[in-house]
């Protein structure tokens, strides 16, 4: 067997094994930790400082999620009303008394919980937690129609001065040059509702993450992205987020 099969075989078994990965934890510039759980698609579960942070769960989509078994959330985001991102059965089980809700104005609409964010609007919920709602749209022509500019959010979360940031549906759209200062990026690739593999490639070297994680991505041969960003500095985590 020639040096580059097995080369070939190594890599793919490598993406079986972080794919299966359910958890990557991180630590904050202050010293906490910061817990991320990869649920699915675009449904993200961050556990920091004893506080609960999701950002669009959604239990319906297969594999389905009881999150009736999670803990309640602290906080819920959610980016926009797709049946992918915006589940409301899913909401009402992790909200609890104390929970926060944060959605842009079309969830809002729909909802009528919480409190409806647009592009450039900014939360600062505690002195260690603060939130910025950011663009999140489709520039291809003939791709508009499916997340059109200003309507749907992106966010980027600071939590302790650690910077995540949550791309939502979206291509690479020019704003992304004003996203700065990214440990961990979440970005989608799953053509045409989204990015392609160069478009994330393309958006990733914009943003410069230290840690990226493709996700919202189906069928999408996102693998080639730890290819074409090996020599980037970005360390590319494939996860389930099929």
């Amino acid at each position: 067997m020639s040096k580059t099969i097995i080369s070939a075989l190594l890599f793919l078994l490598s993406q079986g094994l972080h794919s299966a990965q359910k958890e990557d934890t991180f630590e904050t510039p202050g010293g906490k930790k910061v817990v991320i759980h990869h649920i699915k698609h675009a449904s993200v579960y961050i556990e920091y400082d004893g506080k609960h942070i999701y950002i669009d769960p959604v239990g319906e989509m297969e594999p389905k999620t009881d999150f009736s078994l999670y803990p309640k959330a602290t906080i819920l985001m959610v980016t926009h009303e797709h049946f992918d991102h915006f589940d409301e059965a899913s909401l009402n089980k992790l909200t609890g008394e104390k929970t926060a809700f944060y959605s842009n104005h079309s969830v809002h609409d729909k909802y009528k919980r919480g409190t409806a964010l647009a592009n450039g609007d900014s939360i600062v919920f505690s002195k260690d937690i603060k939130f910025w709602a950011v663009p999140a749209y489709n520039i291809t022509e003939g791709r508009e129609k499916f997340h059109p500019k200003g309507r749907d959010n992106g966010y980027i979360l600071e939590l302790d001065g650690l910077r995540i940031y949550l791309a939502g549906d979206t291509e690479d759209i020019p704003e992304m040059a004003s996203v700065k200062n990214i440990d961990i990026a979440f970005l989608p690739c799953n053509q045409p509702y989204t990015m392609t593999v160069d478009q994330l490639v393309s958006a990733a070297k914009t943003i410069k993450p230290r840690v990226l994680f493709p996700y919202h991505y189906s069928n999408t041969p996102v693998s080639e992205c730890v290819q074409k960003l090996k020599d980037s500095g970005i360390d590319v985590r494939i996860r389930d987020y099929k």
